[in-house]
């Protein structure tokens, strides 16, 4: 009982924060992934404008070396639900000459997507961008405002924020400004996946246990791909692993694991001692990786 009031309260708090991006801001869009949090927003957003659809798109920055269970499942969600999906590729970018891919043991697009996402932005004039980032993933993110104001650039000054009194949401802004908004900001990843559990939603199977092709290196499993460098010596095998996060082929490590079932993931998650940002290899670059590329303007 105690377990399903704190999802209700959560729930209710999210919807609060999608109806106040609709009423304060001119156009908005959800950046979705295809990852278990972007399908929570989405459901939430069903819920808080039901029965009308979801008034705003979604919008997806594609590295071009993404899962491709997750980018199926994008694809035959947004069908399904008849919403409005705008795809950039960070590929342009590289093309364009605007960013330059990265080389060797490390490299990974995922830093490239800041450029990608802010032009984006500009093109399409969005003034809020609603994301899944939750407080308990990393310490930048811990750091945030549930409306959080970017300036003309994109860059997030962490020293520069506005206070969040109760329930009142700030969505003033300057021209050129722009609001990256977090409607489940204090959730946990243990609530999103109850959640997930209670509503009954669908979510790509690499979430699930299955047998995948992996190499280990520092300790971390990392998934055999054309897209990820892998040294000679490297030996690949086949195990059993899922993932707890999705993003990049390049930044995201599996885990160990033979939960099939969502109950089973929330169980190991219940047991887990490890953090879910454990599995993102990108944050490992330095301590303060993240906190970084938000003040470039990244997510």
């Amino acid at each position: 009982m105690t377990e399903t009031l704190h999802i209700n309260a959560l729930e209710n708090e999210a919807i609060y924060i999608f109806r106040e991006v609709a009423a304060q801001f001119e156009k908005p869009v959800l950046l979705f992934s295809g990852g278990k949090d972007s399908i929570t927003l989405v459901r939430l957003a069903q819920k808080a404008f039901y029965p009308a659809k979801i008034p705003f798109p979604l919008m997806h920055i594609d590295t071009g070396h993404n899962f491709p269970e997750t980018i199926e499942f994008r694809d035959r969600l947004v069908k399904e639900l008849g919403l409005e999906l705008i795809v950039r590729n960070v590929q342009d970018s590289i093309d364009q000459g605007k960013v330059k891919e990265e080389t060797g043991r490390y490299s990974s697009r995922n830093m490239l997507q800041t450029t990608t996402l802010l032009d984006a932005i500009e093109e399409f004039k969005f003034d809020a961008c609603i994301g899944g980032a939750r407080r308990d993933e990393e310490k930048a993110r811990a750091k945030e405002r549930i409306f959080s104001v970017r300036d003309d650039f994109g860059q997030w000054d962490e020293k520069n924020q506005r206070p969040e009194l109760f329930d009142m949401l700030n969505g003033n802004i300057e021209l050129g400004q722009n609001v990256r908004v977090f409607p489940i900001s204090n959730w946990t990843e243990l609530d999103v996946w109850t959640y997930i559990e209670n509503e009954n939603l669908e979510i790509p199977s690499i979430y699930f246990a299955h047998k995948r092709e992996i190499f280990v290196r520092d300790n971390m499993i990392w998934s055999a791909s054309e897209y990820v460098y892998k040294d000679e010596e490297e030996e690949v095998e086949e195990r059993m692993v899922r993932f707890r996060t999705v993003g990049d082929m390049s930044c995201t490590a599996a885990v160990d694991s033979y939960a099939t079932t969502i109950s089973e993931v929330v169980a190991e998650i219940r047991d887990s001692s490890i953090s879910e940002r454990g599995a993102r290899i990108d944050d490992k670059r330095s301590e303060s990786a993240m906190e970084k590329r938000k003040q470039q303007g990244y997510f």
